[in-house]
């Protein structure tokens, strides 16, 4: 059974805030299966952003698991706004997860290339 958005969301922004990044909900998503987007701000006016994979990603993972792929590298505020504006007119149930890092670490599961 996968784990709600809403669980891993608040767990991710926990293990972000022990890992000394600032992470902050910038908006609530559908509780129990909303994708979720994260904005990562490296503090220099450059700013990644991460979405959910696609399932053909996943390759032998179990379903339960949560992959994320970069889709825009290197971006500025409103480029990035843009696009995730653009991801909720696709799925109005999107999570979205600002993180303030300069060292931009990645503390999620990132789907292989």
């Amino acid at each position: 059974m996968r784990v709600t958005s809403a669980l891993w969301v608040a767990a991710f922004i926990r293990r972000c805030q022990g890992e000394g990044a600032v992470a902050t909900l910038a908006r609530r998503g559908a509780e129990e299966a909303g994708a979720i987007a994260i904005v990562i701000d490296h503090l220099d006016g450059r700013q990644d952003l991460y979405l959910p994979a696609p399932q053909t990603a996943f390759g032998e993972a179990a379903v339960t698991d949560r992959l994320f792929q970069k889709v825009v590298e290197g971006g500025d505020g409103p480029a990035i706004r843009e696009r995730i504006d653009r991801e909720r007119r696709f799925d109005p149930d999107l999570w979205v997860v600002d993180v303030e890092d300069r060292d931009a670490r990645i503390l999620f599961d990132l789907a292989k290339e």
